[in-house]
């Protein structure tokens, strides 16, 4: 028989870069650098660090300059948002490169999941990385344990930076300070003091925004007439969104208080914030910085606000009277008909809406009438200004007097309570004892009955509450304008938003004026 003999062949491709084996050929390298922060004191080291990886590998002979990569002012425990390193894993995966050469894991990515995707997905198309720090070469048979154990590392000091990063803005909260995202904040800037000061041109903006939702502008007229005018935007973009405007109009940091923590981190490694609905604490502080719109101006837009959504879809115009006229023949509200809309005796009217449909006797009316009518009622009640504000303390003090809904608010939470309690005893019963089906049923679905019946309770009552508090608050505004007049000449939009409730117009041409103290007067 045959001896058996084995002939070895030798391989002619490296395992990793599939380069023929005894070629030398210099690979192709770059360099990846990132500064986790965009301050001014990072500038220098972000700077070097280019210089360093571009004279680190040009001094190494068999390597061959690619480019150095970069990311500046980007977070590093997730690569979703770092375009340098996209780049360079795309150039990688392209042939492009054949190492890379980084300052340490903690700069690749300081999550252990992100760091170790890439570096096998890089090494699948004979790719290396050198993590200088660590003088780890991935390539290396202990390379990817090495790695596994120092990013997890990094990784878990990342969250430690996160908890204290988390801890002292906390702390800056507590402690009443506060700071805006003023690239992107129209009207203030940051102070020497570090309280945010007031950037005159830009507060006359925010000013000429709340005066057209005063005079019944929405907010998306608003941002039209913002674009019209060629205003920028906070960001300095040239279009204006319906929601960039409304945001403008809540944030209570232009009545010079600050509500702080609206919005938390939940995962310190996506970075994915939600809204904070009572997870964690929220401050309010009061009088932080200086206010660009009075505050009794700004709760008057909060509440005209809230009126127009009740009103649903019917407020459609742009008008100051809008949903305030009522027809007193069928009770819908008056509308703004224009005639002579193409020549010079143009002129704008007010209608009942249903006029036709109910064949209703009102009449119709001009702007003039209706604002004249105003001035007139509004200084009849300024006369009787020290019996009309002793009526409104009446009024707020019964309305803040909420002792009696607190009362069924306690017995019917103590009654949610008990049946929680007993549908928990139903179900534990049926879970461990032999029962009739229908029994049970019937006895949970009943349970199930008084729950719904005592939460719809409680839901009432706390609506009831609140459209108290509502209502004690727009006395207060009522009373705080009434205060201040003893007299008015004109019209004035923000007289008319704090005083009156509705006009109604009746068949013999008079016109009610029902102010929101429940005063009535007749012209």
């Amino acid at each position: 028989m045959t001896p058996r003999r084995v002939t070895v062949i030798p391989p002619t491709l490296n395992l990793l870069t599939k380069a023929p084996t005894g070629t030398v050929k210099k690979r192709r390298t770059a360099g990846y650098a990132r500064v986790s922060t965009d301050s001014d004191e990072q500038f220098t080291s972000y700077e070097a660090q280019i210089d360093y990886y571009t004279q680190y590998i040009k001094r190494h002979s068999d390597w061959e300059f690619v480019k150095v990569y970069t990311d500046e002012g980007i977070t590093g425990t997730n690569t979703k948002r770092r375009d340098g390193f996209k780049e360079m894993i795309k150039d990688a995966l392209d042939g492009k490169i054949d190492l890379i050469v980084t300052k340490s894991i903690s700069r690749f990515a300081r999550n252990t999941v992100d760091t170790l995707v890439n570096v096998r997905k890089l090494k699948e198309h004979g790719v290396e990385v050198f993590f200088e720090k660590e003088n780890i070469y991935t390539f290396d048979s202990k390379g990817e344990l090495l790695i596994t154990i120092m990013s997890s590392l990094a990784q878990e000091e990342s969250r430690s930076i996160s908890e204290n990063v988390t801890w002292g803005q906390r702390k800056r909260f507590a402690d009443g300070k506060v700071s805006l995202p003023y690239k992107q904040f129209l009207g203030y800037r940051k102070g020497a003091d570090g309280i945010p000061e007031i950037v005159p041109e830009e507060a006359e903006i925010v000013r000429s925004i709340y005066k057209m939702f005063i005079n019944g502008l929405t907010p998306g007229a608003i941002a039209k007439e913002l674009i019209a005018q060629g205003i920028p935007t906070p960001s300095g973009k040239k279009g204006w969104q319906y929601g960039t405007v409304n945001s403008i109009l809540h944030n209570e940091k232009y009545k010079g208080d600050a509500r702080l923590q609206k919005c938390f981190t939940v995962d310190f490694l996506t970075k994915k914030t939600k809204i904070n609905e009572g997870e964690v604490p929220q401050y309010y502080v009061e009088n932080s910085h200086p206010a660009i719109i009075p505050p009794d101006e700004w709760e008057l837009v909060q509440r005209e606000t809230e009126r127009r959504k009740k009103l649903g879809g019917r407020y459609r115009s742009n008008d100051i009277l809008c949903c305030r006229i009522v027809c007193g023949d069928c009770g819908t509200f008056y509308g703004s008909k224009v005639w002579h809309s193409t020549d010079k005796y143009r002129r704008v009217i007010w209608q009942c809406n249903a006029k036709y449909k109910y064949n209703c006797n009102t009449p119709k009316y001009d702007d003039d009438t209706i604002k004249n009518g105003f001035v007139y009622a509004l200084n009849q009640l300024i006369g009787d200004k020290d019996n009309i504000l002793d009526d409104c303390r009446m009024i707020q003090k019964t309305l803040t007097d909420c002792s009696e809904i607190d009362r069924k608010l306690e017995t019917a939470l103590q009654e949610i309570e008990v049946v929680t309690e007993l549908t928990k005893k139903c179900i534990n019963e049926n879970s461990t004892n032999a029962q009739n089906q229908e029994v049970f049923a019937s006895k949970y679905n009943s349970l199930v009955q008084r729950y719904e019946t005592e939460k719809n309770k409680v839901d009432e009552l706390n609506a009831l509450k609140l459209e108290r508090q509502h209502k004690a608050d727009e006395i207060g505004a009522f009373m705080f304008r009434i205060h201040e007049l003893d007299t008015i000449e004109e019209f004035d939009s923000t007289v008319w938003l704090a005083t009156i409730d509705r006009v109604i117009a009746n068949a013999d041409g008079s016109l009610v004026y029902c102010f929101v103290n429940g005063a009535q007067i007749k012209v």
